[in-house]
């Protein structure tokens, strides 16, 4: 299972907010190039990278940031926040990232998705879907949408998407430990896809869940971890080296 160190990015700096919300802001990083080289140091090969801006506002505004990233470390880095048309998803790629993640537009127009599988690749296109009590959240997780989280991804594997990062936002930023139950459904509901887990993970015993959880649902691909590596209560080097 493939460990993504997060970096969450808010008028360019290391950021992590509590459930989403942006009143609840907390900064770890005026330089976001710091924690990158550390968890590269530590053995990460891929970064997990959010334009916490671009998602409030509907388009990216740190890409310069994230591009420095890349070209400073070497990291494989996927983007979202603001990923919502042709133009945004082709400046990305072109700024030397490896994949894209398209969340409100993907959710709001799931054909358009197709659309961009079709031009760019199904490698390069990730779709977040977020939760909130198994409902789609869209827009940051502002809204919540009558739509459940599994159907929705049942709609885009049919599109063609191969990759979907589903996060439970009750858990993200929370330290109280990833809801397994949700990452299973959502496993079962697209056997086909690759899932990578988000939200929640507070210590080296929610990622041994996590793997054994994968075990089970071989598509779980991956895990997001964010505010307890900022925390220190999670130990990457004994899952990466």
């Amino acid at each position: 299972m493939t460990i993504y160190p997060a970096i969450d990015l808010r008028n360019g700096k290391c950021v992590r907010l509590f459930q989403g919300k942006a009143e609840a802001e907390t900064i770890y990083f005026d330089d976001p190039l710091i924690p990158a080289k550390k968890w590269k140091e530590q053995g990460a090969s891929y970064l997990h990278v959010v334009d916490l801006d671009g998602a409030f506002s509907g388009d990216s505004q740190n890409l310069s940031v994230v591009s420095d990233i890349v070209s400073t470390t070497g990291l494989q880095v996927q983007l979202g926040g603001g990923i919502r048309d042709e133009m945004s998803i082709r400046q990305a790629l072109d700024s030397g990232l490896n994949r894209v993640i398209a969340g409100t537009r993907a959710c709001e127009d799931p054909e358009w998705v197709g659309k961009m599988i079709s031009l760019f690749g199904a490698d390069k296109i990730i779709v977040g879907i977020d939760s909130k009590d198994g409902m789609v959240a869209t827009k940051g997780w502002v809204e919540k949408t009558d739509v459940p989280s599994t159907d929705l991804a049942k709609k885009l594997v049919k599109l063609g998407v191969q990759w979907i990062i589903h996060t439970d936002v009750a858990t993200d930023g929370a330290m109280l430990g990833p809801n397994l139950e949700a990452q299973a459904d959502m496993a079962k509901a697209v056997p086909s896809c690759k899932i990578i887990a988000s939200g929640g993970v507070s210590k080296n015993q929610d990622i041994d869940d996590l793997l054994d959880l994968a075990k089970k649902y071989p598509n779980i691909e991956g895990v997001i971890i964010g505010k307890s590596l900022y925390e220190g209560t999670v130990d990457l080097v004994k899952y990466l080296v």
